[in-house]
């Protein structure tokens, strides 16, 4: 019998036993790459099938005789899982800090998206087009909020970020979204972090900003054709809807920045993609999509002296709040209504 190795465990003892007791039909389990994680019958396991549902195990056949009773099934299914979360890492949903100070992170699953804004869509500006499909091969993981205050601040008191500590506005600092952040310090900040944790920090490309704020939505909002000011922290004296676009007589502001995670998440898991403030992402100008990186990447050609702001902000108008919006500052442009976001490379 030959033995296979599940995730540098040499598993050929553990198949001929797993075959003998059950019965089964031999089957390769394949990763997504093609390399066999072992020969089994299918566990009839809640993990296993999640391991396989989230991408780590492509194929596997079910034992010819249902009834029988595996003793060694509980071992081959651990052994399985185990090979699927060193091949491709936490399953998406999974939430995690590298340590005790640092942001917490949520595992967004690949997959592609129409990045951009159709003609029709309300208030869209000529630089969201064309639209086109970008597809992301591999999970990232994202920031569940905003970088705060607090979290600038531990950077700042470790000798990190230029040791410069931005003006809160006196509206609080804690697990305030951090402002009054250029480009330049976001990067200051992610590079802070990846040499402490040693993991791949960064911000979000544009375009994997936009998948992760859509969320597996199409409409201008996470939140589909509207957005109110239960759902994010943004100017409420306009309206935006498919009903309704412009002043609104019954709305308000808050005028400041909120907490963060005080709104619902997205379906990702991402609170404030829309609202509270401005976010940095990691790509240069570009006036329009046509030539933009079509694989999730940053696209690092055009006018560098500016970068991308993404999602909105407690002082704009919902529909600066719209998935698609994008703006241009200088790069080193601070501001009372800009911060960020960070990423995280998985390894494979």
């Amino acid at each position: 019998m030959r033995a296979y190795d599940v995730g540098g465990v040499r598993a050929g003892l553990l198949t001929l036993a797993f075959l003998a007791v059950c019965g089964a039909a031999a089957a390769e389990v394949r990763n997504p790459d093609g390399a066999a994680l072992a020969t089994a019958g299918q566990p009839d396991d809640a993990a296993f099938a999640r391991a396989k549902s989230g991408g780590a195990v492509e194929a596997f056949d079910g034992c010819s005789s249902p009834r029988r009773v595996c003793g060694h099934e509980t071992k081959a299914r651990r052994l399985w899982v185990e090979a699927a979360r060193r091949k491709r890492g936490p399953l998406p949903g999974t939430r995690f800090r590298d340590c005790a100070g640092c942001p917490e992170m949520v595992v967004v699953p690949s997959g592609s998206f129409m990045m951009g804004s159709p003609s029709k869509e309300r208030k869209r500006y000529d630089n969201e087009g064309p639209v086109h499909r970008v597809s992301i091969a591999n999970p990232f993981a994202v920031g569940v909020y905003e970088v705060t205050f607090g979290e600038w601040d531990a950077c700042v008191s470790e000798g990190g970020c230029g040791r410069y500590r931005p003006d809160d506005e006196d509206w609080g600092r804690g697990r305030r979204p951090v402002v009054n952040v250029s480009w330049k310090d976001a990067q200051a900040y992610v590079e802070w972090l990846s040499r402490k944790t040693g993991k791949e920090y960064r911000l979000l490309s544009e375009s994997e900003w936009e998948y992760a704020a859509r969320a597996g939505t199409t409409g201008p909002f996470h939140t589909g054709t509207a957005i109110s000011r239960q759902q994010a922290n943004y100017d409420g004296y306009y309206v935006y809807s498919d009903r309704e676009t412009g002043l609104s007589k019954a709305g308000g502001t808050l005028a400041k920045t909120t907490p963060v995670g005080e709104y619902p998440p997205n379906g990702f898991g991402l609170h404030d993609m829309h609202g509270n403030v401005f976010e940095w992402v990691s790509d240069c100008w570009n006036g329009s999509y046509r030539g933009a990186p079509t694989d999730g990447s940053a696209w690092e050609s055009g006018d560098c002296r500016q970068r991308v702001l993404r999602g909105g902000s407690w002082l704009v108008e919902p529909w600066n709040l719209r998935s698609a919006n994008r703006s241009r500052p200088a790069i080193g442009y601070r501001s009372d209504h800009a911060g960020f976001r960070v990423a995280r490379t998985l390894a494979p």
